[in-house]
């Protein structure tokens, strides 16, 4: 949920005013989300779109219109992500005032087709293979990608989630410490454009939309685009798809699930951007950096005085497998490498 102090400050009256920056009507708005976002399905002419409004306290409006360009740059070149569409000012980004600061208005075209659950018959080999091929094509159309406004989207270890001596308790002393190494290891793997650019970040399954029609995946929500090692791009739908599908099951359970996911995964990916062995024997530890940074990003959204019984449920279980080094997948990684 959005911090209290924001949502104070966002009203019905906002909502109509976002909306009509982009000439959209908001009266039948559909509210689709508000972690880190507030997002709603509106109407332009009839047609359903989708309006985001963020707050000053997540993004800067220069970080958001970075975003914009590099989405509309990708589905330049052919690849299925929701475009960012002006403002009838002619802006991507429009600034709505608030109480506290500001809140920044953006419009994006709404995906075609349905959300892959889990437990859908979609949810196999062939959804895994062309989710890395979406990646892969979106990493290596990115390698050539020049606009100097993309500086303005931090580097992951800019991260405020990072700090993770601010958001955890000393309870946590532990996890901790194994943070700030995990963070330090990342910091001295190689930068280069072939494995260091703009990334997606969050392409889990809840991220993109599955079109019956032709069997195309199309991803959106960039809110977390980073400048980070693509390998990490590789680590995400790895990580989710093993939690969402069997993360109340043993280490075993997860890993068996991983294994068949992966090799699929990256039978897509290198089809259209090739990975070498060294850096896919770095997985882990991305995976490792994701369970820290959802561990953190937890204290800080959640009230844990009044934490709901799931959630204090998945908090415990994260910490549990920091504690005890279990990671979300085992993994014979050279096998699968050699042998996808």
């Amino acid at each position: 949920m959005m911090e209290s102090w924001i949502d104070a400050q966002w009203t019905k009256e906002r909502l109509k005013e976002a909306a009509g920056m982009f000439e959209c009507d908001a009266s039948d708005a559909r509210k689709l989300g508000d972690f880190e976002n507030y997002v709603y399905e509106v109407k332009k002419e009839g047609a359903p779109f989708i309006l985001r409004i963020t707050h000053s306290s997540h993004r800067t409006q220069i970080e958001l219109e970075a975003e914009m360009k590099w989405i509309n740059f990708l589905h330049r070149h052919g690849l299925n992500v929701s475009l960012s569409h002006q403002s009838s000012t002619g802006r991507l980004v429009e600034e709505l005032p608030g109480e506290d600061g500001c809140f920044f208005v953006s419009l994006f075209d709404k995906a075609p087709g349905v959300a892959v659950k889990v437990n859908s018959d979609h949810f196999g080999e062939e959804l895994f293979e062309k989710w890395g091929s979406l990646t892969g094509k979106m990493h290596a159309t990115t390698k050539h990608y020049r606009d100097p406004s993309s500086k303005a989207r931090m580097a992951w270890d800019e991260d405020d989630i990072l700090n993770f001596d601010r958001y955890l308790p000393r309870e946590d002393e532990e996890i901790i410490e194994l943070g700030k190494r995990t963070i330090e290891e990342i910091r001295t793997f190689p930068q280069s454009e072939d494995t260091y650019g703009l990334i997606h970040s969050d392409i889990h399954h809840g991220n993109f939309f599955y079109d019956q029609r032709d069997g195309d995946l199309h991803v959106f929500d960039f809110d977390d685009s980073m400048w980070f090692y693509f390998a990490s791009d590789i680590a995400i739908p790895l990580y989710y798809s093993s939690w969402s599908k069997h993360g109340g099951d043993p280490l075993h359970v997860r890993s068996a699930f991983g294994d068949g996911f992966l090799r699929s995964f990256l039978r897509g990916y290198q089809s259209e951007c090739p990975v070498s062995k060294e850096w896919f024997l770095r997985i882990p530890q991305f995976l490792l950096l994701r369970d820290l940074t959802l561990y953190s990003v937890f204290h800080q959204k959640w009230d844990l005085a009044n934490i709901l019984q799931g959630e204090k449920e998945l908090l415990d279980g994260l910490k549990k497998r920091l504690e005890q080094k279990e990671p979300m997948v085992d993994l014979d990684w050279e096998a699968i490498y050699d042998n996808r």
